[in-house]
């Protein structure tokens, strides 16, 4: 077995950190060209140092498990920086340095014009360090460091453009949504910290059996449950599973490049990588894989049918991520959480190569966001229109293609699994199968095809500011243009693992010994990958039976019937719409989870705060701590200045009573003795 460098390993967080440190602290002495020269520098040099650490891992069988730096000792309990280098982490850090670098070379064209160039490079090489410490770190302060920064760049970059007022709502709204799940984050850190009285993964999944036997104190309460519960808390604020979903679709008002690399490849699979990461504490709780199973079902079909009345080519896109973690999310609650790695990976290509393409047709059409403006862009922007072909296919799972593989593994995982909440979760993905091929090929057909709509644009923007920070007139006619290479190189260098990926890692992925210690399954209760196992015969022989498989005619129907409705006849949408206006009004207001939210929790928590702040502060400390104590010392003061009189004979009166009370006090005692004896003779 080969040896990791040690300082190889610390390049590869540091290489776009210095970019960052660089593009943003001097941003203006080495200009736009060099911001964007030393960012993309410093994210090729980790992608190739991944590379080769991937090459290492998967090829050698080389590890990596050792501390790094030794921050602090509080008694037996060490903070310390480290990284763990096994397959999960090596794949993690080339997805995220590959995305993340064909981010940074789309940004080149995508805010060529924007005044904010050199901060923005800034922002999402910072992103990628960020990212890099949290799949790196073999201990759960780091994975904390890494989890909260990703979390604060997000919030940087989503309010990039900080001067409109909904950029600045996004931003917020995300960032006080992940503070909710990462409260349930910290406070599973905390219990591991205080029952298993260490940070370090390998000591915390050395005593899993012990956690496993205690109960929470004061419940009967599995401790290891209460663990694994609060931990994926913090993933369903990061990973945005419902009701915790709210900040991803709002997040759209962020530059396109960070909705790729945030909403992709990085910030949203974190909770998915951390949850596979602690397979060993999540497989020892049923109930905790049963909640999981019932969240991540939820989540990836009912945010699929809000794909399918969204207008704004990006936030279409961004539901698709919300059903397509709700996928991974299953698959996690099966136990196969080699799958949902699997899937995290495959859908960071496709998924990234359709945020790009969709921020392609928004330079095309001279950034026009919503689609039923398009159509018949194929003939003006044929890069973009293939590769965003070729993306929505690997997206509904067409055999063959990336996605298939990963997507129809979940589904057969969660048929094979035997927990109490499969049934429910397996409904739910496999009518997702339809879903998503619908409002995908909605989405393909009303942009690429049909009748040429920007002639007119007979839709304004569906709010009254520009969309994506560009100040367009949007009823004004432009013709549609193909994007600058900048911007179509990365959409081919995607499309490419969008196609071949999952054929090509299918095996070792899920069926060789690349994770297996980086994962750990109970197979004599959770059989769903040992079943998957049994019935693969080879990448070839699984898409060839995939298509005699219900998900692929499910699928197939979906893309007719998106081909039906807004190709052949289109006025069918608009009858629909009509007789099904309930439906569409609760679609429209996304479930009415952000009037909830606004409305009753928001509420609560503002007459929360209200009443803290009257009846404990102002009240409490305020009124009794600090002005009450204030006004007994100026009563008690005005009480004692009565006896300062100022003459002489006042005090020397005092000062005889004072002894004259002070001798009888003293005597007392030796008089009433004497009295005593008096008495007796």
């Amino acid at each position: 077995m080969s040896e990791l460098s040690q300082n190889m390993l610390v390049a590869v967080p540091l290489a776009p950190l210095v970019g960052a440190i660089v593009a943003g602290l001097f941003g203006k002495f080495v200009g736009r060209r060099g911001a964007h020269a030393i960012t993309i520098l410093g994210v090729f040099v980790a992608f190739v140092l991944s590379a080769m650490v991937l090459k290492a891992v998967a090829v050698d069988g080389a590890r990596f498990n050792q501390t790094v730096y030794e921050w602090m000792v509080l008694g037996d309990l060490k903070m310390e920086v480290g990284f763990l280098i096994d397959g999960l982490s090596a794949m993690m850090m080339c997805v995220v340095t590959f995305v993340s670098l064909m981010v940074h070379i789309y940004t080149i064209g995508y805010m060529e014009e924007d005044p904010g160039y050199q901060r923005f490079f800034s922002y999402i090489s910072l992103f990628t360090f960020s990212m890099l410490m949290l799949v790196m770190s073999n201990n759960f302060l780091q994975l904390f460091f890494g989890w909260e920064a990703v979390g604060l760049v997000s919030y940087l970059l989503i309010g990039f453009w900080y001067t409109k007022p909904t950029a600045i709502f996004a931003n917020m709204k995300a960032f006080l949504v992940n503070r909710v799940g990462d409260f349930g984050f910290i406070l599973g850190i905390g219990l591991i910290v205080a029952f298993g009285g260490s940070l370090s993964y390998a000591d915390t999944f050395a005593k899993a059996g012990e956690l496993a036997s205690l109960s929470f104190p004061g419940t009967d309460w599995m401790l290891i449950t209460v663990i694994c519960i609060c931990l994926f808390i913090g993933a369903m604020g990061k990973s945005a599973q419902f009701p915790l979903h709210v900040w991803l679709p709002d997040s759209m008002e962020g530059p396109t490049p960070i909705s790729a690399l945030i909403h992709a490849a990085t910030m949203v699979t974190a909770g998915i990588f951390m949850v596979a990461r602690m397979s060993p504490l999540f497989e020892l709780s049923d109930t905790a894989l049963n909640f999981i199973l019932v969240i991540g079902a939820i989540t990836a079909l009912f945010m699929g049918f809000l794909g399918i009345i969204q207008n704004d080519i990006k936030r279409v896109v961004a539901y698709s991520t919300l059903s397509q973690l709700g996928y991974m999310t299953v698959a996690l609650g099966a136990s196969a959480y080699s799958v949902a790695v699997f899937h995290l990976m495959t859908h960071a290509f496709f998924k990234a190569l359709l945020f790009l393409g969709a921020g392609s047709v928004i330079i095309g059409m001279h950034h026009d966001q919503d689609i039923r403006n398009m159509g018949g862009l194929w003939k003006y922007m044929k890069i973009t229109w293939i590769t965003s072909l070729l993306g929505s296919l690997a997206l509904i799972g067409t055999p063959l293609f990336s996605g298939f593989y990963s997507k129809d593994s979940i589904i057969e995982a969660v048929h094979a699994s035997q927990l109490p909440a499969a049934g429910f979760a397996y409904f739910a993905v496999v009518v997702g199968v339809f879903v998503t091929a619908f409002y995908s090929f909605r989405m393909y057909f009303l942009v690429f095809h049909g009748k040429e709509r920007f002639h007119d644009k007979p839709f304004p923007p569906e709010d009254d500011h520009a969309h994506d920070g560009h100040h367009d007139e949007h009823h004004e006619h432009h013709e549609p243009h193909e994007s600058p290479w900048v911007v179509t190189a990365p959409l081919l260098l995607l499309a490419v693992p969008s196609v071949v990926i999952g054929f090509m890692t299918i095996q070792p992925m899920l069926f060789g010994d690349f994770l297996k210690d980086a994962i750990s399954v109970d197979t004599a209760k959770h059989p769903a990958m040992a079943e998957l196992a049994e019935h693969f015969h080879g990448a070839a022989a699984m898409a060839l039976h995939g298509l005699t498989l219900p998900p692929f005619w499910l699928a197939l129907a979906g893309v007719v019937l998106a081909y039906l409705f807004y190709m052949v006849k289109p006025g069918i949408p608009a009858m629909l719409r009509q007789r099904l206006g309930f439906l569409v009004r609760i679609m429209e207001n996304k479930y009415y989870m952000d009037w909830i939210n606004e409305n009753i929790f928001a509420a609560a928590a503002r007459l929360l705060g209200r009443g803290l702040w009257k009846g404990g502060d102002a009240a409490l400390i305020d009124g009794v701590v600090i002005n009450g104590s204030a006004k007994l010392v100026g009563r008690t003061a005005s009480l004692v200045r009565l006896f300062q009189s100022g003459y002489i004979y006042h005090y020397a009166l005092v000062m005889i009573v004072g002894i004259f009370v002070l001798m009888t006090w003293q005597l007392w005692p030796y008089l009433q003795a004497f009295l005593r004896g008096f008495s007796g003779a």
